[in-house]
Parts: structure tokens; C-alpha cells; sequence
């Protein structure tokens, strides 16, 4: 894709990208996408595009009047990370690979979906918790965000990965695409959330679970041991009531911020075409005070 020029989004209007989803309206993304963009010399409006909030219409309706209006990309996120898909033209491999997409990218008339939590988990893990044994993970949540972090886990040498979701087959269904993608039998269903927990050197939570309006840990923290590590996708808050638990037992731990602000780097380069400032948009992301920022 080519990149976005100033003068593209100058007497054409501003670069207009949006985030599609339920209970985002104290969103961190149109921040960080809107600063950086100015730090590029462009003109950028973000829109949130809040199911709850009374945005009109079906999810196929938003998408397309967005492409109308001239929107250059969409993020999605939860519910509609899957459900989007069939309203697309094409997938990059991330997104095939996951199954499920988070950055949609109008150009030319065709759109393209992308899963950059793939490699905003990823990358998250790698900078901020390098030595985390990965011998064998719990993942909790085989949802669109399950599905990125366990390929993630596989494609970083994880050895084993128990995937636990209590609609039926969904864990089962995300451990044989990891296997498939892997080439090697990694990933299995768990069963029983406290064998499981009691054989993982690390959790993860993938569920929405701990965000504001859904508190509550994924699991009963009595599970935890000192020598485990916890991570969770949630960054609203960025201390989860997971992790804070999780510190307690004296684990250590990986809030969601990382994976919320990597995503966002790919993202914005998918857009434009243009290599984003990665510390920028973390400090971007921190701009914004504890309370004003969710999904």
C-alpha cells in the first residue's frame, strides 16, 4: 500500500480511520493513531464506532458505509474480531492463520483484513517479559484475541499450550489451527481448569474478563503458585484485578498494554504505509489519564 501523504489528507479532509466495537467509548486508540499522525504531518480523525453507544445499524452496515464515506481502515474488537470476516475481500496470512481480524484497510475498492494483535501480543511478551518460560502456557479464551495469542505462543518455541473456553469447541477447534499452523502437535484442549493451571508456568487470560464493566478474574487466583507468570489482554484497567491478585501470590506479571500498543503500531503502518514512532504512541497511550481508557 502506498503511503498517505499530507497532501492527500489535506485539501481531501483528514485521513478518517475508525474503531468498530461494544463499550469502547473511553478508548486509548483514537489517541494514539490521531498524535502520531500529526507527528507524521498528517491530518487524522478517529472515529469510535460504539455498538452500545447508539452507532446505527449492522455490522455489515457500518463497514460499508465507512468505505463510502472514505474511511481509509477500521480496527475491530470485541465482539466482532470473527464475525467480520465474511465481509471482506481478502485476509493477510496473520489473519487467515488466527481466523480472526482487528484491522481492516479500505484500498482501491477491495478490503483487507489483518490481525495485528498476532504480533502486538508477540511483541509485548518478547520486550517485556523475555525470560518468561514458555515450557507450557494455560490460555484462557479461544475467542478472536485467544487465537492470536496462542499462534503467537507457538511461533515464539512455546512447548506445550493448554487451551481452556467454556463454549463447546471452541478450545478444540483453536488447538487443532495452532497444531495445523505449527506442524506440530503443541496446543490441546484443557479440561479442568486446576490440573491445568497446577502444570503452567504461564497464564494468560484472553477473555474480557477484568475489564471495567466485566471485573472478575478468569479463574480463582488460589490457583497460583510464585513461580508462575500471568499476562492479560485487558489494559482497561492496565492492572487488572488478575494481575493484582496474580502479585500478590508474588507471580510476575504482563498487563495488556504492550499488546494494545504494538497492535496499534502495525495498524497505523497498515493504514498509511508509514513506519509509525513505537515509543510515541506509548507515550500517546499515557497521555490519557487512568480513567479515561478502554479497549
Amino acid at each position: 500500500m502506498s503511503p498517505v501523504t499530507a497532501e492527500e489528507t489535506g485539501a481531501g479532509g483528514p485521513l478518517r480511520l475508525g474503531l468498530i466495537g461494544r463499550g469502547i467509548t473511553l478508548s486509548r486508540t483514537p489517541r494514539m493513531h490521531e498524535a502520531e499522525a500529526a507527528a507524521q504531518g498528517l491530518a487524522c480523525r478517529y472515529d469510535l464506532l460504539d455498538m452500545d453507544a447508539g452507532v446505527e445499524g449492522s455490522l455489515s452496515e457500518i463497514v460499508d458505509r465507512a468505505e463510502a464515506e472514505g474511511y481509509a481502515g477500521l480496527n475491530v474488537t470485541f465482539p466482532y474480531k470473527q464475525e467480520i470476516i465474511p465481509l471482506l475481500d481478502g485476509l493477510s496470512d496473520a489473519a487467515r492463520r488466527v481466523e480472526a481480524v482487528n484491522t481492516v484497510v479500505f484500498h482501491e475498492g477491495r478490503r483487507s483484513g489483518h490481525n495485528t494483535d498476532f504480533w502486538g501480543f508477540s511483541e509485548n511478551l518478547r520486550r517485556n517479559l523475555p525470560d518468561a518460560d514458555i515450557g507450557t502456557v494455560l490460555l484462557i479464551g479461544a475467542g478472536g484475541a485467544g487465537g492470536a495469542v496462542g499462534h503467537a505462543l507457538a511461533d515464539l518455541g512455546a512447548g506445550r499450550i493448554l487451551i481452556f473456553d467454556r463454549r463447546d469447541g471452541a478450545a478444540e477447534a483453536l488447538a487443532q489451527a495452532v497444531n495445523a499452523a505449527a506442524g506440530r502437535p503443541v496446543a490441546g484442549a484443557a479440561e479442568a481448569l486446576p490440573a491445568a493451571a497446577a502444570e503452567a508456568r504461564g497464564i494468560v487470560n484472553a477473555t474480557p474478563v477484568g475489564m471495567a464493566k466485566m471485573p472478575g478474574t478468569p479463574i480463582d487466583t488460589a490457583l497460583l503458585t510464585p513461580d508462575q507468570w500471568v499476562a492479560d489482554i485487558v489494559y482497561f484497567p492496565l492492572e487488572t484485578e488478575f494481575l493484582c491478585k496474580a502479585k500478590a501470590v508474588g507471580c510476575r506479571t504482563l498487563s495488556g498494554e504492550g499488546m494494545a500498543i504494538f497492535q496499534a503500531v502495525r495498524a497505523f503502518e497498515l493504514f498509511t504505509g508509514i513506519r509509525p514512532a513505537a515509543e510515541r504512541m506509548r507515550q500517546a497511550f499515557h497521555a490519557q489519564a487512568p480513567d479515561e481508557g478502554a479497549a
